[in-house]
């Protein structure tokens, strides 16, 4: 049973963008029929998604962690004003964290922090499959990648059938009462 829904995206996101707006707007309708929002604590699509799941009437919780002697982490923001958050020793620890507490996934638009953590969600799902968290990708931008991957990269026929590719907020919420449903 989906109750918790870990969201993924990038730091660098501002108010009016294209993925801080459909973050809040994935977190806020999902809040709105009962669902929890997990996200990694920072700025952007994280902040939007706390925002969203607030203004939607439920709750967020964050995993983050102190970063150190790194140059490019966008750490902790003070302004995604979760109702909890569970700190970890490393960004590694973060990601595996961010990773457990989701009953499946949205990913956004983001850079290599979002690759890194769709990689891992995506090779887990391989791993785990049939018993898997589900990904759902938002954008329609993603079946390119996808597209790109099957075409360049090994990819397992079981590999294709771990995600969805969304664009509105309302598909979102469609694939989860999907998977709710069985």
């Amino acid at each position: 049973m989906i109750k918790n829904v870990t969201i993924f995206g990038f730091s660098e996101s501002k108010p009016g963008d294209q993925e801080y707006e459909a973050a809040y707007q994935v977190a806020k309708l999902l809040a709105q029929n009962g669902y929890h929002i997990v996200n990694g604590g920072g700025p952007g699509v994280m902040r939007a998604a706390t925002e969203g799941a607030h203004d939607g009437g439920g709750k967020a919780t964050v995993v983050s962690f102190i970063p150190k002697d790194m140059t490019h982490f966008e750490g902790r923001d003070p302004t995604n004003k979760a109702d909890e958050e569970v700190i970890k020793g490393s960004y590694v620890e973060r990601t595996l964290e961010l990773l457990n507490c989701g009953d499946v996934y949205v990913v956004f638009n983001g850079g290599t922090g979002t690759i890194s953590e769709f990689a891992m969600a995506w090779g887990l799902a391989r791993l785990y499959f049939g018993r898997h968290k589900p990904l759902i990708l938002y954008g329609k931008w993603w079946g390119e990648i996808m597209e790109a991957f099957i075409k360049n990269m090994r990819i397992r026929e079981v590999e294709l059938r771990v995600y969805r590719i969304v664009t509105t907020p309302e598909e979102v919420l469609q694939e989860i009462e999907k998977l709710n449903k069985g």
